[in-house]
């Protein structure tokens, strides 16, 4: 292996997604390793924790974990603070994003077709409001989290937006997170960003 390894589902989403657009905002030639199904199953028993994303470095043990990954591509990388409590404050809300994806997650394990159309109804007007407006009063003036400069957690936030305007959740409005201002600003200067757009438009 010469170059880093980023193994994650063949899908532009999520977890694997927002590390593969850090690397990519880094400017790290990596190898992008897309499982399928199958491929996926064989592999599982090598990992960390069981999980996917998983980053492999020359010279390094397997680092899990799409926060452990992004703050190691971050700092390595100029794109995560250098103060260490600018750095906190980030990784809190990158976090943050972690606790809403283990709250919808719930809902995408359930079989019952009504109980999940309750659960995510609760979501949307209860959690998931609560959690825009908490998030909404962590981002300054823009147009990125921390100021003129884009960091890793805003591609962690990006990907959590595109996910809800996207429509992929059954009995959760795609407006759910329309209310706050800042925190579509944020979304909208990430996907505008002359890296972010070299990735998701390349052929």
């Amino acid at each position: 292996m010469t170059k880093p390894t980023l193994t994650y589902f063949d899908a532009p989403v999520s977890r694997g997604e927002e590390c593969r657009l850090a690397l990519h905002v880094a400017g790290v030639d990596f190898e992008d390793r897309r499982l399928n199904r199958e491929q996926w199953l064989a592999f599982k028993p090598s990992t960390p924790f069981g999980t996917v994303p998983t980053l492999d470095v020359p010279g390094h043990s397997t680092l899990a974990d799409s926060n452990a990954i992004l703050l190691f591509v971050g700092r390595r990388h100029g794109l995560h603070p250098s103060d260490d409590f600018e750095g906190a404050r980030h990784q809190a809300v990158m976090s943050y994003v972690e606790e809403l994806r283990g709250h919808v997650g719930v809902t995408m394990r359930m079989e019952n077709a009504e109980e999940k159309k309750a659960a995510r109804e609760r979501l949307a007007t209860t959690y998931l409001p609560a959690w825009g407006a908490n998030v909404e009063k962590q981002i300054g003036d823009g147009p990125f989290f921390g100021g003129a400069a884009l960091s890793v957690v805003d591609l962690k936030l990006h990907m959590t937006v595109r996910w809800f305007r996207g429509g992929a959740l059954d009995h959760i409005p795609t407006t759910v997170l329309a209310d706050y201002p800042k925190l579509n600003r944020l979304n909208d200067a990430v996907a505008e960003h002359p890296r972010v757009k070299s990735w998701t438009t390349r052929g």
